[in-house]
């Protein structure tokens, strides 16, 4: 019987693990956009052999999170270890420093306690990289390709924003993501004598879909299949929950398939960058002193709920996330099924370093699970985003069930059984049968806000 009590509950105390005489290294690995179409998640399409190999040498999670599915909200929450409604950062122009002042961000606290930082490519959100202080801070040149540039200049005066992929004759190395793969490799090599906490920002599967053309080859669009959503899935979707983008809605099914087929191609290349990664610490034998965490900040749509792309909803496809964890000592080649949020990584890692928990972390470390993935665990997880004039959508997941409200009184609401309905197609928030369920789901999220915030 599901109850307020247990839909709150946190996990049981775990027992102190003993550190090493040499604190752990950490490879933070950050992917833009990236979604759960990955072949060590069950799809059968992608082509990822470099992140199924990391998930065979750890814990892949399986029901993972982030707090709000957008790129500035997402990794500032992920950053300070706190959640949305704590950081007030809802869109992609705010500082993540507005309303936090000095906390000390993720690498900071590592940095603080002797460990040597670096990071190259996207960590926080692009435009305020420099809110993050570390020992090394460099951005790999991203620039469209010419291919994308003519692309551009072609299109009509007032065209809608359409999505864009562009093939390029680059060799792997030449794109930014590349470079980024092989400066963090170096920087692995030069630091390999001394704790480190080095993070690579991978740009794709971000649009514009830019990779070489050999990678677009391996997913020939004629193979696409496109989902097989039933035609009256949106009739009991509120609108306000879905997004829209009108260049998308003129595209043709051959359209959609290059699209996807265009996500897939930049998936696959992102991956051999990760190849990249993994290499350097099988070469440098580095692999049982240095913890491993790769993560998508948010999901992406392809073409879901009959219209869907992009973000900034919390349907599953959005709101779940790759979450994968290798770490010296703890389990490895295992899928975890337990619900965990992208607020606990901060807390997570200083605790398999053996550094101290922060004041004002809102997450809960998840080390415990990657020795018993299988263990008793939280039993909700949340995700926010922010609509016009205000509103504020509000979801919660447990194990079964998906609610989300998208008004103060819950006359706007869904309800999704995950259990008989994976893909979120019937909304069941208006089935009088389900009024207690929602009521428990409801106080669930409402007992979770920070103190003084009302929704």
């Amino acid at each position: 019987m599901l109850s307020r009590r247990n839909l709150l509950a946190l996990p049981f105390a775990a027992p102190l693990i003993a550190q090493p005489s040499r604190r752990l290294n950490v490879l933070l690995i950050a992917v833009d956009d990236l979604n759960n179409r990955l072949g060590c998640y069950g799809d059968p399409v992608a082509r990822t052999p470099n992140i199924d190999r990391l998930a065979g040498r750890g814990v892949r999670f399986d029901h993972s999170y982030c707090q709000y599915p957008l790129c500035n909200p997402s990794r500032t929450s992920l950053l300070s270890g706190r959640r949305p409604d704590t950081t007030r950062i809802h869109d992609n122009r705010t500082a993540p420093r507005t309303f936090l002042g000095d906390v000390a961000f993720l690498p900071e606290h590592f940095r603080a306690h002797g460990y040597f930082t670096g990071r190259v490519g996207k960590v926080a959100h692009a435009a305020f990289e420099d809110a993050v202080t570390w020992d090394v801070s460099e951005n790999a040149q991203r620039t469209a390709p010419l291919e994308l540039k003519q692309q551009r200049a072609a299109r009509p005066p007032g065209e809608a924003l359409k999505l864009e992929w562009v093939l390029t004759g680059n060799r792997d190395e030449d794109e930014p993501d590349g470079r980024t793969a092989r400066r963090v490799a170096q920087l692995i090599d030069q630091k390999r004598d001394k704790p480190f906490f080095l993070a690579a920002g991978f740009h794709k599967p971000h649009l514009p879909w830019v990779a070489p053309k050999k990678y677009f080859d391996m997913y020939p669009p004629e193979k696409i299949v496109l989902p097989a959503t039933p035609p009256d899935d949106r009739d009991d979707i509120p609108p306000i929950a879905l997004t829209r983008t009108a260049g998308d809605e003129q595209m043709t099914d051959l359209d959609r398939r290059k699209a996807i087929a265009a996500y897939h191609a930049c998936t696959t290349f992102m991956d051999a960058q990760v190849g990249v990664l993994l290499g350097a610490l099988d070469r440098l034998k580095l692999w049982e002193s240095t913890v491993v965490l790769l993560f998508g900040d948010h999901g992406w749509h392809l073409y879901d709920h009959l219209g869907l792309w992009r973000k900034m909803t919390v349907f599953e496809e959005a709101a779940r996330a790759p979450l994968i964890v290798a770490a010296p000592g703890r389990r490895r080649g295992v899928g975890c099924p337990r619900l965990v949020e992208f607020v606990d990584i901060y807390p997570t890692l200083s605790e398999l370093c053996g550094l101290p928990r922060p004041g004002g972390l809102e997450g809960t470390s998840f080390a415990p699970l990657l020795s018993d993935p299988q263990r008793s665990w939280k039993k909700a997880a949340f995700t926010v985003v922010a609509r016009p004039r205000g509103v504020m959508g509000r979801s919660v997941r447990t194990d079964r069930y998906r609610y989300t409200e998208w008004d103060d009184d819950g006359k706007v609401a869904e309800l999704y059984d995950h259990e008989k309905d994976i893909h979120e197609f019937r909304n069941l928030a208006g089935d009088p049968k389900q009024a207690e369920l929602r009521r428990i789901l409801r106080e669930g999220w409402r007992a979770a806000l920070p103190p003084g915030v009302n929704p």
